[in-house]
């Protein structure tokens, strides 16, 4: 395995940032990593990538300790904080050459690195610009191409499209996936569409503990609630909606309403024939499936 985390906690001061956390994940895999701010996610981040030792437990990269051999852990992961910490006043070919003699590389090796790190990264006409003056996109380019400029095996990136335009997002939600083939992908975002688009498999921390851990598809089919269904009236009701498979009703404007069912009945002809009965007409009916962001709220509110 790529990455295994064995009753990993951390503690600080009186609180458990960390408890008992476990987990692997396999060569080539992208695995989302969700929470609540606070919940553990950087901390579990920084313990993998040998910055901070854990208070007990055990993580390992490619079977290398953390603990006992951060340096060499280092080796093995590219990693893109939260907050990218780039010199602003350097120049992009000169903050990947920095960045690429902290791992040993030299020479003409390096140079060549730097060169396919910025046709990867779509750096090409940014190459010679300082940092300073590059929009958050293309500084989030430079910080994924210094993560990736060792050929690191594993990749653990952190709010990657924290604060970027809806365009932006795309480009790095590309770029990830591009750079990403062979790699193992820890990948942590609030824009739960976007650990949609990149990841099968979700892990869900809360409050210092593991609260899930699977396939998001699977995991949503479990914990989830029912599909709500909201329809719409051509006039607005007074009257009480009533048919024996709801669960409850809320009010979305005087004509349209979100009604839960109970369990997985299917209110659709219900509704209907409740309308044909007291002469109301149905202009719109949807159900509304559940996605990631209903799971998290399921399981990050149940976890309280």
């Amino acid at each position: 395995m790529a990455v295994s985390v064995q009753h990993v906690t951390k503690i600080f001061g009186s609180q458990r940032a960390v408890d008992e956390v476990s987990f692997t994940l396999q060569p080539g895999e992208i695995v989302g990593f969700l929470g609540p701010n606070g919940a553990g996610k950087s901390t579990t981040m920084k313990i993998l990538t040998g910055y901070w030792s854990p208070s007990s437990g055990e993580a390992s990269v490619n079977g290398v300790s953390v603990g006992a051999e951060p340096r060499q852990v280092k080796r093995l992961i590219g990693y893109l904080p939260e907050h990218n910490p780039l010199y602003l006043d350097l120049y992009v070919r000169e903050y990947l050459g920095l960045s690429g003699s902290f791992h040993g590389l030299r020479g003409r090796s390096l140079h060549l690195r730097i060169d396919e790190m910025i046709n990867r990264c779509g750096l090409e006409r940014e190459q010679n610009k300082k940092i300073e003056s590059l929009s958050k996109g293309y500084r989030q380019r430079v910080g994924l191409a210094q993560a990736l400029l060792h050929d690191p095996p594993v990749l653990i990136l952190d709010e990657p499209t924290s604060g970027l335009d809806p365009n932006q997002i795309l480009e790095i939600r590309k770029l990830i996936q591009d750079v990403s083939i062979n790699k193992t992908v820890l990948f942590s975002s609030h824009i739960l569409q976007e650990v949609q688009a990149l990841c099968e498999r979700v892990l869900v921390i809360n409050r210092g503990k593991l609260v899930a851990d699977g396939n998001w598809r699977q995991l949503i089919s479990q914990h989830a609630s029912a599909p709500t269904v909201v329809v719409e009236f051509q006039q607005p009701v007074t009257l009480d909606i009533s048919a024996p498979g709801i669960h409850s009703i809320e009010a979305i404007t005087p004509s349209s309403f979100r009604i839960v069912p109970k369990g997985g009945v299917d209110l659709r002809a219900d509704l209907f024939r409740w309308a044909t009965d007291h002469q109301l007409t149905i202009v719109g009916l949807r159900v509304e499936e559940n996605n990631l962001e209903d799971l998290f709220q399921q399981l990050t509110r149940a976890a309280l």
